[in-house]
Order: structure tokens, then sequence, then C-alpha cells
């Protein structure tokens, strides 16, 4: 079988542009980060993997965005007898076939390139909020609940009685930041 493995990073990012004219039997798509190899679509594929299957990836940093999940996760492909493929950086590597050094080499090279990257872009976003955080410009997340709402959450939470824990399940939220609700 051939599987096509395809992933953004969020809910509002579109995967059109990945393996457009890449045939295959299945595709797995999932709009979830690859901070790590914990993905449900990226776990069942790796399930179904049989010998004698390809795997189809856009680039390597849709697979993982880390050098070590990436070689794990290219090691547990070609330990089930299966093959992958990353069409953008042209690099296929085959079960049970001696790896071409300068492949190995291009991977681990170019894995590590996709970490820097998201470790930069980690940093960025840290030092903006940071920067608007002394500015007084970042509040962080809008609230989900209107002012009516907090006032009925509030005199839930202020009856003896009630279970904060069961409080926050009951809203959907956790226990620190129903305690952040009611310190505002």
């Amino acid at each position: 079988m051939i599987f096509n493995y395809i992933r953004v990073s969020t809910v509002q990012q579109n995967t059109d542009r990945q393996l457009l004219d890449v045939a295959c039997d299945r595709t797995y798509e999932e709009k979830v980060s690859a901070k790590n190899a914990d993905r449900p679509q990226l776990q069942a594929m790796l399930a179904n993997l049989r010998e004698g299957d390809h795997v189809n990836v856009h680039e390597l940093s849709r697979l993982a965005r880390n050098t070590k999940d990436l070689l794990v996760i290219v090691e547990q492909i070609l330990a089930a007898g299966s093959s992958i493929q990353f069409h953008k950086e042209n690099l296929r590597f085959d079960a049970g076939k001696t790896a071409d050094p300068f492949q190995k080499l291009m991977l681990s090279m170019l894995a590590s390139i996709s970490t820097f990257e998201r470790d930069l872009m980690l940093e960025r976003q840290r030092e903006g909020i940071a920067l608007a955080k002394a500015a007084g410009k970042y509040k962080g997340r809008r609230s989900q609940f209107d002012s009516e709402k907090i006032i009925e959450i509030r005199e839930k939470f202020e009856m003896p009685s009630v279970n904060k824990s069961a409080l926050a399940r009951e809203y959907g939220i956790s226990r620190q930041h129903l305690y952040s609700l009611m310190a505002a």
C-alpha cells in the first residue's frame, strides 16, 4: 500500500499544497504541531505499515520538527519493512537496502535545520510576548466567558459546599484558570 502523510500545525492552515499529484491508497492527514510524535494520524499510519508499503511525505518538517523524532520515525518505517520518500528534499529510504551515506547525511542535516528553525521561531515568539507584556499590550488570550457568565461562576464559587475541581470541569477549564477568573 502507498500512504501519504500530510500535516500542518493548526486547523487554520491549509494542506492543499502537500503531495498534490501523488497517488496513494490511504491518506493520513492531521492539523497538529509536530513538537513530538504523539499524533493520532501518525501513530495510526505507523501501526498500519506492513512490509512493502511506501510512505510519501511532502517535506521533512511535515513528519517531525526535531531531529531525534524524525530519525526514530524513519527508523520505525524502515523496521516495518516499508520505504519512505520526502518529495521536496528528494530523499528516499528503502527497507532492506543500505542507505546511501549522502542521503543519511542530508536527512540528519536537514532534520537539524528544521529543529533549529522551530527553536528560533519559539524564541522570537517568547521575546515578542515579553516585549508586549512590558509595554502593557499583552494580556494573554481573551476570556471565553462574558461578564454575566463570570458572575454566574463567581456565585457558585463562593458557595462553601461547591467542589472547586468539579466547578472547573463543569465550565471546561482548569482549577488554575478558575482561580484566575475569580481573582480578576
